[in-house]
């Protein structure tokens, strides 16, 4: 790494570090204005909330972050936490049930028709979430992004938010934790996740035989088998939680 890349990676971490530890400190404020308010906040939200901002701090902040930028195996790793751990782990905390709960009966009304606007239903769409995701990722490692976003901060920053951003869009539209004010059928919502998961695993596929500019071939291949089945056991958890989903709603009723 350079030493104004350095310089930029370093100037660029405490940032990251005010934004997350804000993010959890918020999270537990509501946690606790909202157990005053109603009922008691299950406590292992807050677990699955602070340990999905963990992972994003892992990913961005520190030896791994560090190592990534040289390093494609650690690069990959990061991925992994960023874009689908971190998501998964912050869907089932769901936040945005308990900031509906925490605020004013005035704001959580604006705030649901929000997510009732077409902007919203539209980027929840399984589809538009399944592609900004794994679309994204294809155009990541496919093209020169990846050589570009380890000599310019600003890039890397944009990706890492896009990988987040992305991720979670995809966890949230397919298991509904929190409200979703246009759901989809959990048919449409499988056949998507099969898609989704096909792409994500013929790319990684593609770069253990195609590695991208500026990477080893060894690295990719480490690289490409960490993502195929790093990925698959985070799939695997989403499919469970969607079919005991699927399961709760469809499973015949007891007629006492």
């Amino acid at each position: 790494m350079h030493h104004s890349e350095h310089a930029e990676k370093m100037a660029i971490e405490p940032l990251y570090a005010v934004v997350l530890l804000t993010g959890w400190i918020l999270y537990l404020a509501a946690v606790f204005v909202s157990s005053k308010k109603h009922r008691p906040w299950p406590v292992y939200r807050s677990f699955l909330w602070s340990a999905g901002i963990l992972c994003i701090m892992l990913a961005l902040i520190g030896p791994l972050a560090n190592l990534a930028h040289s390093n494609f195996i650690a690069h990959m790793a990061g991925h992994l936490l960023l874009g689908m751990l971190a998501p998964l782990l912050l869907v089932l905390a769901a936040p945005i049930t308990l900031l509906l709960r925490t605020l004013s009966v005035p704001s959580a009304r604006r705030l649901a028709r929000l997510l009732k606007s077409r902007i919203l239903f539209y980027l929840t769409h399984p589809i538009t979430a399944a592609v900004l995701n794994i679309g994204g990722l294809w155009v990541l490692y496919t093209t020169d992004l990846y050589v570009y976003m380890h000599q310019n901060q600003l890039i890397a920053t944009v990706v890492h938010l896009h990988i987040f951003l992305a991720g979670y869009l995809f966890t949230a539209a397919l298991i509904y934790l929190d409200p979703m004010p246009h759901p989809f059928s959990f048919v449409y919502r499988s056949v998507v996740w099969i898609l989704a998961l096909a792409g994500h695993g013929i790319l990684s596929k593609y770069i253990y035989a195609n590695p991208p500019n500026g990477v080893s071939r060894a690295e990719a291949e480490a690289g490409g088998m960490l993502m195929y089945y790093g990925g698959d056991a985070i799939e695997l958890l989403i499919i469970v939680i969607l079919c005991a989903q699927w399961y709760k709603v469809t499973r015949p009723r007891i007629v006492a």
